[in-house]
């Protein structure tokens, strides 16, 4: 069974109601990043990070997987898939996938502050100042902010590098180190982009272009993958 390794963005979830992980603007819904999703953020005003955090677990309770998520579970028929995503949503999960890594953590789980292999998962939505560990120590959101490592980075590239096709869906390639990751691609597989436009990145010529969103885009390479078109 051929290996289709998928590298997933904000615009993955993004027809399920998900906001995009940040505007022209520089904003994410509307919130400063340096405000809510940094160390320095958590250190200065903890209550406004967990309220914002809060809110987009609210909402992630309210939606569900579109049919670009449905559509990659699927493939599992046909394919080993292998998922990472830069998404923090449990979207790909919730349509059936059964191999994903969070590059960027999950939003349905939190955090000791003591101690960071006390991992949990959420029930419900909300966290608040006060919530603590079996240590005593306040919970925190389980993502990777701006300035922290990110863990699993050595793990994504091994995987990318064994894939038999690869798929960008859904990213504007943008954010680092995670971005990088298509430069560890071997060169002679079948790569694909599905994205309405093509990222600001030299991938026009490596990949093939997709021009749709996540829905339409995975239906069109459905297809193509069934068909046995892999250039």
């Amino acid at each position: 069974m051929k290996r289709l390794v998928v590298f997933s963005g904000a615009g993955m979830s993004a027809e399920s109601g998900i906001p995009t992980f940040r505007g022209n603007d520089g904003l994410w819904e509307n919130y400063s990043i340096e405000d809510v999703a940094t160390p320095e953020a958590w250190a200065k005003n903890p209550s406004l990070v967990l309220d914002f955090y809060n809110m987009r677990r609210k909402n992630l309770l309210e939606v569900h997987p579109n049919e670009g998520h449905r559509l990659l579970a699927e493939l599992e028929k046909y394919y080993d898939v292998r998922i990472v995503t830069q998404n923090i949503d449990n979207l790909h999960e919730r349509a059936g996938s059964t191999d994903v890594m969070h590059l960027h953590g999950e939003l349905m789980k939190v955090r000791s502050t003591g101690d960071p292999e006390l991992i949990y998962t959420m029930e419900d939505w909300e966290l608040r100042i006060g919530d603590t560990c079996e240590k005593g120590c306040q919970l925190r959101p389980h993502i990777v902010w701006f300035g922290e490592m990110v863990p699993l980075m050595d793990k994504a590239v091994e995987l990318v590098q064994t894939a038999d096709i690869f798929l960008v869906i859904g990213t504007s390639l943008q954010v680092y180190p995670a971005a990088g990751i298509v430069d560890f691609v071997p060169d002679k597989i079948p790569k694909y982009l599905i994205d309405p436009t093509i990222p600001g990145f030299h991938l026009s010529q490596r990949f093939r272009h997709i021009a749709e969103g996540s829905s339409e885009g995975m239906k069109i390479l459905t297809n193509l993958l069934l068909e046995g078109a892999y250039s």
